[in-house]
């Protein structure tokens, strides 16, 4: 018959395989494909007669009624229990079938075979005769033992009587011994019932079967060996001495595979689910699983799956002012507290509060999170309350969905489920999982929030161990600030305004100490950013803004310190108009510096270009102000310019050259410095160095051609001169051309341009140029051959090379970045934030070299 039957199984499982190999398995070779269809229905048809054999081999004598309530059913509640959610009482439907009373007296047996027990009867009345006796040796590991928990470890420890051979729950105030282990209660002890329906019924996965053997071994808390669901009954004897030995101690070790917690953790479950016990012992289950996850709340699953049990039963069993807004579920389901208490506003017609919309978008599942919601999440919440609050006085006005709340717990041992239609006051509760209004309007405060976070965020991920200090602090909201104090905020803001109330002049490594409590090694622009981006948070300005300035202030400099009126979120936020007007003061000041001052004249100049700029706002015409007054109180660096320069269009390169010819003109005085810089300018510009002299002279300059001299034949006797502007600057061409055939020599020596060191390299000390690039002398080719080697410079490597070749290392710089940008078209060495090579110059020299150019 058996035979019969697994022949008729094969022949019904190779059709099926075929019929898989024909629909899906097409692309594999068809000797792979016949050996699938003939060998897989061998492994179904063991694999179905296994199943057989475990099915005929379980326990008979389970009652059915106990445990009928399986997954896929639905469980009803004893109308006699109501529950509270949010101080309405929520009614349960009627059992269909009510289980028997769980007993408290607990006396269980371990499933052993028929033996003889007279010498063990024995040994139990001597006990009982002598109460400092312990007890009898002859007592097996495997018996299991009911311990009064009355009584102290030394004293008497009677064994209960009553045998009840299936075993049970054992609650907390009992003690039971397994193997040889104490285990204080709240755990099912005995022959484990079968669970599931039909062809599929398994063992209970949470019974401890005393029958079972427990390995003498050494615990392996870490098992990889429990699986994903795991069984008491399946896993190895190892395994069982290690889950034991944890139960003993009280379930309390960390350092456990969290396969034994959920093992554990399974009885509560069911215990509390499909026994249902009474109120008292209720409380202590919730109370274990809380201390569970606090515990182990680390892992993903855990923080799951016991939150979810925690939620449900808090509202199941009527736990009194347990219902607060959730902000963090790790299921896909909105959890239930959430949908009863939101629900049940709706249905009444009330507002949801900001607290309540919030814990719906966190938990719904369908958030989009940005880095500033995870990173900074206390601050996070705070302001989209704020925010919530502002947009929505009192809450949500949200619509009554049309269907009713339906809930399904499905158990984390897959043993059962429940199906809950919770009521408040009576009424059914509408389920507002199907509302997606609110949550939009959500999305966009959550955005918002992100946004007004993003700097204190960006802080936060580069400066992980900063979050309580001044600068983080000055980077937050300022509506939240209150909410998050900092002692040293009220002494960075009196110190800046005594600054601001003097010059506004500080030194930039006092300011940059100020923030971050130590004085810095280096001054990056990261650091001048952050800062800049703090001050503004106490509507403190800072000039210059290394996101528009030409160049950040070197460390032995200063900065300005302003008024900006009011706190000020995104200072890159400007107008196109203030960063042109920004490029022509800087343009301005590096003409008006050449000559070694800025005169009244130049400084009106200055004055007047941040006074008619075409800017947005006020605020942005007092950050003009202060990168004026730095401008002229700290001298340019051309090197820092160019990169501006270089990307100017047609129109723009115009504006500046009238800018960079006005303010030669500002003190109706042009010295051979200020023409110098004006080529530097046109250069950076593309432009020819010729137009610096048509310029100079013609003073209104047009974007058409320049004619120096007009073009007309010439005719007998003398012409007349035409008549000169008053305005006009006479310029000697001769020593404009003495400057222009100087420019060369000029350029390098060292310090003549502003931005270089003011020492300089004498004539007679030049060296010879003989040099493999065109246009450097020897000790500056030997220089670039030495940049290149690496991507990135430190200070003190720069200076030491610079000191072994007797010069300056700025002026060195100055003289190769010079130097590469006639040659290449941009510099090669680039000291804003450290010195670093520009990857495409580098390589582009190295193709020099080895074509021996």
């Amino acid at each position: 018959m058996n035979i019969a039957r697994s022949i008729l199984l094969y022949i019904a499982w190779f059709f099926v395989c075929m019929i898989f190999v024909v629909t899906v398995l097409q692309f594999l070779p068809d000797w792979i494909e016949a050996l699938f269809a003939l060998i897989a229905p061998f492994f179904a048809v063991r694999w179905h007669n296994k199943r057989r054999r475990e099915k005929s081999a379980s326990n008979s004598e389970i009652s059915e009624s106990r445990y009928k309530r399986v997954a896929g059913q639905p469980y009803n509640f004893r109308p006699d229990k109501p529950f509270q959610a949010g101080g309405r009482a929520v009614e349960r439907g009627e059992r269909t079938s009510p289980l028997p009373a769980p007993t408290r007296t607990r006396s269980l047996t371990s499933n052993q075979p028929n033996q003889d027990n007279r010498a063990r009867i024995a040994a139990d009345r001597a006990a009982r005769a002598d109460p400092q006796s312990e007890y009898p040796a002859s007592y097996a590991e495997d018996d299991i033992m009911p311990i009064s928990t009355n009584q102290s470890a030394g004293d008497h420890m009677k064994i209960s009587s009553a045998i009840r051979s299936k075993g049970g729950w054992v609650p907390s105030g009992e003690t039971v011994v397994v193997a040889g282990r104490h285990i204080s209660g709240m755990v099912y002890v005995g022959t484990p019932p079968s669970v599931g329906e039909s062809y599929y019924r398994q063992t209970c996965r949470a019974y401890i079967d005393p029958a079972l053997s427990v390995a003498s071994l050494p615990a392996d808390p870490q098992s990889d060996d429990l699986g994903y669901w795991p069984s008491y009954s399946d896993i190895s004897a190892r395994c069982r001495a290690t889950y034991l030995d944890w139960l003993a101690d009280g379930a309390t070790s960390k350092n456990i595979n969290v396969g034994y917690v959920f093992l554990y953790f399974y009885g509560l479950e069911r215990r509390l689910f499909v026994d249902q016990p009474e109120q008292d012992e209720q409380e202590l289950i919730i109370a274990e699983a809380e201390r569970l996850l606090a515990l182990y709340g680390e892992n993903y699953s855990i923080r799951r799956y016991l939150g979810e049990f925690v939620e449900t039963a808090s509202i199941v069993f009527a736990r009194e002012g347990q219902i607060t807004p959730i902000y963090e579920s790790r299921s896909w389901e909105l959890p239930l507290p959430v949908r009863l208490k939101i629900g049940a506003s709706v249905r009444d017609g009330e507002r949801v509060s900001a607290e309540w919309i919030l814990s719906w978008y966190l938990c719904s599942g369908y958030t989009n999170l940005r880095t500033p919601a995870w990173r900074c999440t206390k601050e996070f919440r705070a302001l989209f309350l704020v925010l919530h609050e502002e947009k929505y006085p009192g809450g949500q006005k949200v619509r009554k969905p049309k269907g009713q709340l339906q809930y399904r717990y499905r158990a984390a041992s897959s043993e059962f489920d429940l199906d809950l239609k919770p009521t408040v006051d009576g009424n059914p509760v509408p389920d507002i999982t199907t509302l997606a209004a609110p949550l939009n309007r959500a999305q966009l405060i959550a955005d918002e929030a992100s946004d007004r976070l993003d700097k204190y965020s960006r802080f936060l991920g580069r400066n992980s161990d900063s979050g309580g200090s001044i600068e983080a602090h000055a980077l937050l909201p300022i509506e939240i600030r209150d909410q998050f104090p900092c002692a040293g905020m009220d002494a960075l803001e009196n110190w800046a305004k005594s600054i601001i109330m003097a010059d506004g002049l500080v030194a930039v490594t006092e300011l940059i100490e100020k923030l971050e409590g130590a004085t810095p090694d280096r001054i990056g622009k990261r650091q001048l950013t952050d800062a800049a981006d703090a001050l503004a948070g106490l509507a403190i300005g800072m000039a210059p803004d290394p996101r528009f300035a030409l160049r950040a202030p070197k460390a032995d400099e200063v900065i300005v310190l302003f008024d900006l009126g009011e706190p000020v979120v995104m200072l890159e936020d400007v107008s196109t108009g203030y960063q042109q007007a920004l490029l022509e003061m800087a343009l301005g000041s590096f003409v008006a510096h050449a000559d070694g001052e800025v005169v009244e004249a130049e400084h009106l100049r200055l004055v007047e270009l941040a006074a008619i700029a075409p800017v947005a706002n006020d605020q942005e015409r007092r950050r003009l102000q202060a990168n004026r007054f730095w401008f002229e109180a700290v001298k340019p660096d051309m090197n820092m310019l160019r990169k501006r320069l270089k990307s100017a269009s047609a129109e723009d390169s115009l504006t500046l050259r009238t800018a960079a010819i006005a303010m030669a003109h500002a003190d109706m005085a042009i010295v051979p410095e200020e023409v110098a810089g004006i080529e530097k300018i046109y250069t950076a510009l593309g432009l020819d160095r010729s137009l610096v002299y048509a310029d100079l002279h013609a003073r209104d300059i047009t974007d058409t051609p320049v004619s120096v001299r007009a073009a007309i034949a010439a005719v007998g006797g003398e012409s007349i001169p035409e008549d000169t502007p008053p305005n006009a600057v006479t310029l000697d061409m001769s020593k404009i051309a003495e400057i222009r055939s100087n420019t060369d020599r000029v350029s390098s020596v060292l310090g003549e341009i502003f931005g270089a060191d003011a020492e300089g390299v004498s004539p007679k000390d030049a060296p010879i140029p003989d040099s493999s690039f065109k246009g450097l002398d020897t000790i500056h080719s030997m220089f670039v051959q030495e940049l290149i080697a690496e991507m990135s410079w430190s200070a003190d490597k720069l200076a030491g090379i610079a000191a072994v070749n007797k010069l300056p290392l700025a002026g060195m710089i100055e003289t190769v970045n010079e130097w590469s940008f006639e040659t290449h078209g941009e510099m090669l060495i680039d000291d804003y934030d450290g010195y670093e090579i520009l990857p495409e110059i580098a390589e582009a020299i190295r193709q020099t070299m080895n074509g021996g150019k």
